[in-house]
């Protein structure tokens, strides 16, 4: 029986296996590590979820045992397509490192960019990056590549299939020309076999079985179900006992297919690209603590989702090839344990179906079934739905997502981040008066706003008269050193509007007789006779 020891690894990291229990290597395990420790290139092919994470860390730690990192010069990298995925590397490998000396960081989008930045500052000898935001480090000069005597390509087909193999091939350049290269892959297709004649040198390969998809680990299932009653369908599974993973087509659907099973009573978590690092960790440690035993994703966190007894894979969207398929059926039967796989398909798509399970070369059982079908129980141990439903909390907003009151531009359609805010109740705009009283300091500005006055009651600015202000006007120019500007002189006030020729004449009149005593003639002011009318034409 091989151990740890017997493949070469540091006597601190097998102690600290075996308190997590770990004692016996899984057979990548066993294949690859020797070579790794050596310093031979390994071109590792195995399924997800058969010890691969363990296989290169431990190779990777186990030489780096005693070394020291320089600041934004780390030794060790292992790169990875998500950040779900990131994350879950250095959480296998920062205890195992923490024993021996070592430290690790992840570098993924989504995550603090200032902390990654110090990490890097303070020198960190393994980093697990995401090639996208390690492109954005090195662009900026906050990290060297020139240092690191180990690089692991963690999921490699899955990087070529997402784009990221220019970047790929950008960052292998950048290190060591004589450094170790790990590759692991679930499949070995032209796109990896590109990066292992460019950067491999005299690999030695280990290619194991697809111990995922036989028989005796995992059965496949085909369930034919009419389009009408497919979501009761999927209810009815999700609310049975264990953990099931199911998986759609678009970030849309996933919400949807969520939300119908919440009103149906069954604790469901979403987890596809639009949700942010914070919603998909909170959501990922909820479906690992039980609090909700179902989960819908899409094919993007395929690769991320590691969770231990996942008994049922459920394909609610049929996958677009056969790499999907197995990259989803990879999330049950792990590490030795046995599941069921089961795609929900229509008649029509029941041909294209068989298709992509032929190339994955997977058999499938086919059943025809219906909800509440003691087949549908048997094969997936559905069962009917409390029917309550279930309130879901808010999720905190972030510093990026809008505050109470302010119009949103996506309509209630969901924000930047991906959540799904349903019209509050009864309809209409947000009121005022149904705002929080505020207590934090973000609060203040949406308070003042809401308690300011009236218009009318706010017109209470002194009037200035047009002199004043023209002649403060003149003084500013002066003192600002205007000379030569002619004075701005005041505008003439207003003449009164001419009082009407009688009205004057009887004021004279009456004036003249308080001064004399006597009449007085209108003068001046008599009014003129008027001439003879001309005749008008005919």
């Amino acid at each position: 029986m091989s151990t740890f020891r017997n493949l070469g690894v540091t006597p601190a990291l097998c102690e600290a296996l075996e308190t997590q229990g770990i004692s016996s290597p899984f057979p990548i395990q066993t294949a690859t590590l020797p070579d790794a420790i050596k310093g031979r290139d390994v071109l590792g092919r195995g399924q997800t979820g058969s010890g691969k994470t363990l296989a290169f860390g431990l190779a990777m730690m186990t030489r780096l045992n005693g070394r020291t990192a320089k600041p934004h010069k780390p030794l060790g990298l292992i790169l990875s397509p998500t950040r779900e995925l990131a994350v879950q590397i250095n959480d296998v490998v920062s205890p195992l490192a923490r024993r021996i000396g070592l430290s690790s960081q992840v570098v993924a989008g989504g995550l603090s960019y200032i902390g990654q930045i110090q990490a890097l500052k303070r020198g960190v000898p393994i980093i697990v990056a995401t090639p996208g935001r390690l492109i954005d480090l090195l662009e900026k000069k906050h990290i060297d590549l020139s240092d690191v005597m180990i690089t692991v390509l963690d999921e490699a087909d899955q990087m070529a299939d997402m784009g990221f193999l220019p970047v790929v091939k950008e960052i292998l350049s950048l290190t060591k020309d004589d450094g170790q290269r790990l590759l692991f892959s679930a499949t070995l297709d032209r796109d990896v076999d590109s990066l292992v004649k460019r950067f491999l040198k005299d690999p030695i390969t280990h290619s194991l079985e697809n111990e995922k998809s036989r028989a005796v680990d995992m059965s496949h299932h085909i369930l034919i179900v009419d389009q009408n009653v497919k979501d009761e369908v999927t209810t009815q599974i999700a609310a049975r006992d264990g953990r099931t993973i199911f998986f759609v087509r678009t970030k849309h659907g996933a919400d949807k297919l969520a939300e119908k099973m919440l009103r149906s009573g069954v604790p469901v978590g979403v987890l596809h690209g639009g949700k942010s690092q914070g919603q998909r960790t909170r959501v990922l440690k909820a479906f690992k603590d039980g609090r909700a035993n179902a989960l819908v994703a899409t094919d993007v966190a395929a690769r991320g989702i590691h969770v231990d007894d996942v008994s049922l894979v459920v394909h609610v969207d049929a996958p677009a090839d056969h790499k999907d398929y197995l990259h989803r059926a990879g999330r049950t039967a792990r590490a030795g344990a046995t599941g069921t796989v089961v795609t929900l398909a229509t008649h029509k798509q029941k041909k294209a179906v068989f298709g992509i399970t032929i190339r994955a070369a997977v058999k499938l059982i086919e059943n025809q079934v219906r909800p509440g079908d003691p087949k549908l129980a048997e094969i997936t141990g559905a069962q009917t739905p409390s029917g309550i439903p279930i309130a879901v909390e808010p999720e905190k907003p972030s510093r990026n997502e809008r505050k109470p009151g302010s119009r949103s531009r996506s309509n209630d359609r969901g924000n930047r981040d991906g959540n799904f805010k349903p019209r509050r109740e009864g309809g209409g705009r947000f009121d005022r008066s149904e705002a929080p009283t505020p207590k934090k300091w973000e609060d203040k500005a949406y308070a003042d706003r809401a308690e300011k006055p009236a218009r009318s009651e706010r017109n209470d600015r002194p009037v200035r008269s047009e002199r004043t202000e023209r002649t403060e006007r003149t003084e500013r120019s002066a003192t600002a050193g205007n000379r030569g500007r002619v004075e701005e002189k005041p505008r003439a006030a207003k003449k009164a509007p001419r009082m009407p020729l009688e009205k004057r004449i009887a004021l004279e009149k009456e004036s003249s007789r308080a001064r004399t005593g006597k009449p007085a003639s209108a003068g001046g002011f008599k009014k003129k006779p008027a001439g003879p009318r001309k005749a008008k034409r005919a």
